[in-house]
């Protein structure tokens, strides 16, 4: 898995990328075919202070785009969100990749035995 960050107005800190590969190994243990994941961080000079710092994350995983964003007024924590709405979209996709056949409905069932 390539990991490549991009920032905007901040220093990316080995901390900050420390918390970034860590929680990314969450994700990892759910889905293991992840190829790329790129992910921007952005603080802003914004008005409301409590959401001056952004996280954005995409993961391009078997031929899937997948986004999220978030924001915080603590980057760890915009990190933490944005790891969570990947994990459903992760855990969703897998889904719909292990379960392509549907179930067949008592009304093809009843027409069949005609």
């Amino acid at each position: 898995m390539k990991v490549i960050i991009n920032s905007s107005h901040v220093e990316v800190t080995p901390a900050l990328k420390e918390h970034l590969t860590e929680k990314l190994s969450v994700i990892k243990k759910h889905f293991d075919q992840i190829i790329q994941v790129s992910a921007t961080f952005i603080v802003e000079k914004a008005h409301e202070k409590e959401l001056r710092q952004t996280c954005e994350i995409n993961i391009h995983a078997l031929g899937k785009d997948l986004f999220a964003q978030s924001h915080h007024a603590d980057l760890y924590k915009a990190i933490d969100l944005t790891i969570d709405k990947l994990d459903k979209q992760i855990l969703k996709l897998k889904e719909i990749t292990k379960n392509h056949h549907h179930p067949v409905s008592a009304k093809h069932i009843s027409a069949s035995m005609d």
